[in-house]
């Protein structure tokens, strides 16, 4: 079968896509995967055929906007999510109210601008190369349009909590307890016109997808009651260089820091400040180790002795070294590190990193603080902690052992291909079978 991923152009949207892409192209179908024309090359680097739809945009610079200038945005930054999807983190704090005009304002400020650019093209390639399954992150809305144009299945697969999903089933819930002339539904209305405007109608996949291929372990998942196919999450983070000094394991308890490749790929900086919490545990009988863009090295007044500064590191090789793991909370770090399995202090400053911190501060084998508190002793005591406490390690091997138990990207394909012969539309190619 053919079978077609559309992801925005973000790194931490698409590079965790990456290995269920090669387990359907191992098994013997075809694959391709749909991007804005600049992000091409981080597909093709691994080893898959981009198809650039539409025209480039940056995808954190609209988030950036829409969150924090825009004037009648309701924005809780202790939650991360903006509405209506901080629903997802207190579902019973959401009226019908927040809903419907948070869903007015995200349609306009987020899924309208991000999704226009490359429907179009998307729907055209879609109707021309005929995928027999349509493969989308939750951002890119441009693809359950195309998928209902060609008349391929479809399904979403995430790259974090399916804060989305739990906000739809809220607002459902909700629409039906309202009269019928108070019924609004802005992203429906919204997803509707397109459908339309290609022959067809709205239908709640195009929100949910006909299912959800969820990369969380049960213990870290939003509760949902959305048909979901579990994924073992596999670490690709791009092309990498195994350094020497990773050949070797370590003489002390290893730490690793860092926040992750998307906000200094973007320029957004750190939300805490890096000397302070490396001067924090320079006394320690442990090794620093830092991925810090060299720019934001530059910067650093002092570096301790038990420091080591990179700017980059394969985080799948360094991470079987570790003791502890300081970070963002962002998703494919935090499952790179409870793979094997590291007790982890997240530092989420923004979107899902509250609310996955929250999930994994609650299975047992993570602390969390909120970035912007994150002083210098409260790392440190933190640190210590983690170290010093048997019972987190005791919860990380647990987590460790639920990821290992799901089903690999190849275990998942047959799902897929069964799945995909129940919801496409029946005039198929018989070459596309």
């Amino acid at each position: 079968m053919r079978v077609l991923f559309v992801a925005n152009p973000e790194k931490a949207h698409v590079l965790p896509m990456l290995p269920l892409a090669w387990a359907l192209r191992t098994a013997g179908h075809e694959v391709r995967v749909a991007s804005t024309p600049w992000f091409t090359d981080v597909i093709t680097q691994a080893g898959l055929t981009a198809v650039p739809v539409g025209r480039d945009y940056d995808l954190w610079e609209l988030l950036r906007r829409s969150m924090h200038t825009v004037t009648d945005w309701s924005y809780r930054p202790d939650y991360g999510l903006p509405a209506p999807y901080d629903a997802a983190h207190a579902p019973d704090e959401a009226d019908w109210a927040h809903l419907t005009e948070g869903y007015e304002r995200i349609v306009r400020l987020w899924h309208r601008p991000a999704s226009f650019p490359m429907i179009a093209d998307l729907v055209r390639f879609a109707r021309a190369w005929c995928p027999d399954l349509v493969l989308w992150e939750p951002l890119a809305m441009a693809a359950p349009i195309a998928a209902e144009a060609c008349g391929a299945a479809h399904g979403r697969l995430l790259w974090s909590i399916d804060a989305f999903g739990r906000t739809r089933e809220r607002f459902l819930e909700l629409r039906d307890q309202q009269p019928a002339s108070r019924r609004t539904d802005p992203l429906g209305e919204w997803l509707d016109g397109y459908a339309r405007m290609y022959g067809g109608a709205f239908s709640e996949s195009m929100v949910t997808g006909q299912f959800t291929v969820d990369q969380l372990p049960a213990s870290l998942r939003l509760e949902s009651g959305l048909p979901t196919l579990p994924l073992r999450f596999i670490p690709y983070g791009g092309p990498a260089v195994l350094p020497k000094w990773l050949w070797t394991p370590p003489e002390r308890p290893r730490v690793a820091l860092t926040m992750g490749v998307s906000s200094t790929d973007h320029g957004a900086g750190y939300a805490f400040d890096i000397q302070d919490v490396l001067d924090s545990l320079a006394d320690l009988d442990i090794e620093v180790v830092a991925t810090v863009a060299e720019e934001e090295q530059r910067e650093l007044a002092r570096v301790p002795d038990n420091a080591r500064l990179v700017p980059y590191v394969p985080l799948h090789a360094l991470a079987p070294t570790c003791d502890l793991a300081i970070h963002h909370a962002g998703f494919g770090t935090f499952l790179t590190m409870a793979r094997h399995p590291v007790p982890q202090l997240l530092l989420p400053w923004d979107f899902d990193g509250p609310t996955l911190g929250r999930q994994a501060a609650a299975q047992g084998g993570s602390l969390v603080i909120d970035a912007d508190r994150a002083g210098a002793q409260a790392v440190r005591e933190a640190v210590l902690r983690l170290l010093g406490e048997p019972g987190f390690q005791e919860r990380a091997a647990a987590l460790r052992d639920e990821i290992h138990a799901l089903p690999t990207p190849n275990a998942l394909v047959p799902r897929l291909e069964e799945l995909t012969a129940r919801f496409r539309a029946p005039a198929r190619r018989p070459e596309s079978a």
